[in-house]
C-alpha cells in the first residue's frame, strides 16, 4: 500500500484545525477563503490550460474526441462536463465523453476500489476505441490514481494525445503525457476531502477547456451561444434574444425568423443577413466551417 501522506491534498490545513469547534459563520468564511485559493491555483496554470484548449480544439476540428478519465469526484466532474456539451454547444454526444472508474453506477454510488486497477483504465480506453485523432485527459486530484495512469498509458500507446490534470506535484510512476496541468490547491479544509478545493479547481479547468475549445470551433459569436436550437420555451426566448442582439430585429420578428429556421439560431441569422432560405443558409455555414462571423459576410454589422 502506497504512503500518500506527503501529498499536498492529504496534508492538514493549519487554518482549519479548529473546524469542529468554531462557529458556523467562521467555518463558512474559512471555506470561502479557501475556495479563493482554488481560483488562484488555476490562474497560476493558465498557460497550460491555454495549451490544452489549443490541443483539444485542434483534435476536435479534425474529427477527434475529448475523453475524460477519472475516479470518484474527478470522474464525476469529467462526466458532468461532457454531459453539458451537447445542450450548450449542440455537439454530438460522442464528441466529448467521460469515463469513470466503476462505470455508470459510480456516478450515483461510490465505488472506491474501482480506481485501484490500472488494467481497468486501459480496458476502458480500448472499449472506447481511442485513436490518434483523440485527446484523453486523465483527472486525478491526488495524482496517484492507478485507473487514470493505466488509461493514459494505453491512450498514448494507441496514438492519442494525452493530458494529465493533478492538484499535486509529480508523483513516482506518473505516466508520460503531452501536457500536465497542476493547480496546486494545497491541503483541504477537511483533510483529504479533494471534492473541496481540488474539485473546484478541476471544474474550473474543465469548464475553461471545453468552453474555449467550442468557441474556437465557431460555437459562439462574440460571447453569445449561437450554435443553439430552440427546442423548448426557455431556449426559444434565449434564441430570439440572441437574434435580436446580433441583427437588431425586434422580438416578434426574431421569434418568427427563428421558427422559420426550425429553431436553429445560426441558420436564422444567416438567412436574415444573406437574404436566403434555410438550405442556402446551411450551405453557407458548411462552407465557412460553421463560423457565423464569416457566414454573415457583410450582411450585418454587430449591434453594440
Amino acid at each position: 500500500m502506497q504512503d500518500r501522506s506527503h501529498l499536498l491534498t492529504e496534508q492538514r490545513l493549519a487554518e482549519s484545525k479548529d473546524l469542529d469547534v468554531i462557529s458556523t459563520l467562521e467555518a463558512v468564511a474559512l471555506m470561502n477563503a479557501q475556495d479563493a485559493v482554488a481560483v488562484a491555483a488555476v490562474a497560476a496554470e493558465r498557460a497550460n490550460v491555454a495549451k490544452a484548449v489549443e490541443l483539444v480544439a485542434g483534435c476536435l476540428e479534425r474529427g477527434g474526441r475529448l475523453i475524460y478519465v477519472g475516479a470518484g469526484t474527478s470522474g464525476r466532474l469529467g462526466v458532468l462536463d461532457a454531459a453539458e456539451c451537447p445542450p450548450t454547444f449542440r455537439t454530438p454526444p460522442e464528441q466529448v465523453q467521460g469515463i469513470i472508474a466503476g462505470g455508470e453506477a459510480s456516478l450515483l454510488r461510490s465505488a472506491e476500489g474501482a480506481e485501484d486497477r490500472p488494467e481497468d483504465g486501459a480496458a476502458a480506453v480500448d472499449a472506447s476505441g481511442v485513436g490518434e485523432h483523440d485527446v484523453v485527459m486523465g483527472i486525478a486530484a491526488g495524482g496517484t490514481t492507478p485507473f487514470v495512469h493505466g488509461a493514459l498509458r494505453r491512450a498514448a500507446g494507441r496514438g492519442a494525445r494525452t493530458i494529465f490534470l493533478s492538484c499535486v506535484g509529480p508523483v513516482p510512476g506518473e505516466p508520460a503525457v503531452d501536457l500536465v496541468i497542476r493547480p496546486l490547491t494545497g491541503p483541504e479544509v477537511l483533510t483529504g476531502s479533494t471534492r473541496l478545493k481540488a474539485g473546484t479547481a478541476t471544474k474550473l479547468v474543465l469548464n475553461t477547456i471545453t468552453t474555449l475549445s467550442m468557441v474556437r470551433l465557431g460555437k459562439a459569436y462574440e460571447n453569445l451561444m449561437v450554435d443553439l436550437r430552440a427546442s423548448n420555451l426557455k431556449l426559444l426566448d434565449r434564441g430570439a434574444r440572441i437574434i435580436s442582439t446580433i441583427t437588431g430585429l425586434a422580438r416578434e420578428p426574431a421569434i418568427d425568423l427563428l421558427r422559420q429556421a426550425d429553431g436553429h439560431v445560426k441558420r436564422a441569422i444567416v438567412m436574415h443577413a444573406r437574404g436566403v432560405g434555410a438550405k442556402e443558409a446551411d450551405d453557407i455555414l458548411s462552407a465557412t466551417g460553421g463560423h457565423l462571423r464569416s457566414a454573415m459576410g457583410d450582411g450585418i454589422q454587430p449591434v453594440r
